[in-house]
């Protein structure tokens, strides 16, 4: 099982990847976490992504997808991952495609969770007020200015990857606006169809 989960932030993709982990017992592939962690091992990838990032540097795609390399031949992501923030644009997406076509493995489905952005800001908005209602610190990310930036961005770059995959045949879109566990069931039952076509 090898999917990339679509969405904007805060439409579920972190919950629904958690139960994803939990049901099926396949990695979820964070690039933060891939790179912190080929960091610190010191592979040849890692360096470079180090050498860049202590400059103050991006790290180029062709890093980030020699470490997603790297990490899909580990032996907890043999039978399957989740990418999750990762392609962000059209161009990783097209080296992902390369650097997995090379490997001889195959994409099993891309998941958009399809939402209403302004149903999104109004979740935020909410949230947020709650939490100051309480006493807590607002996290930067949940105000809605900060919000409606990240929507912005992620329409620019990463939107365009739901045409992309449709164009391959892999998008497969569910309704994120539904309650959470509706969410799943949906997600497990697009999941198992693919399973049972892989045993059959």
């Amino acid at each position: 099982m090898r999917i990339i989960l679509l969405g904007p932030p805060g439409a579920g993709k972190g919950t629904q990847s958690e139960r994803i982990v939990e049901r099926y017992g396949i990695p979820q592939l964070s690039t933060g976490d891939m790179l912190r962690a080929a960091v610190a091992a010191g592979t040849p990838v890692g360096l470079e992504a180090k050498s860049i990032m202590e400059s103050g540097g991006l790290v180029p795609d062709a890093v980030v997808v020699g470490i997603v390399a790297d990490r899909v031949e580990e032996a907890d992501a043999k039978s399957g991952f989740i990418l999750d923030g990762f392609p962000r644009t059209v161009e990783q997406a097209k080296a992902l495609d390369r650097m997995l076509a090379d490997k001889g493995i195959a994409l099993d489905a891309v998941v958009e969770f399809v939402v209403d952005e302004n149903a999104l800001v109004g979740r935020i908005a909410r949230r947020a007020e709650e939490t100051a209602a309480r006493g807590q610190p607002v996290r930067k990310d949940d105000t809605p200015e900060v919000f409606k930036t990240r929507l912005e961005a992620y329409r620019k770059q990463t939107a365009p990857l739901s045409d992309y995959y449709a164009g391959t045949g892999l998008l497969r879109k569910i309704d994120g606006m539904k309650p959470i566990d509706e969410v799943t069931g949906d997600v497990t039952a697009l999941l198992q169809s693919y399973r049972e076509k892989a045993v059959s």
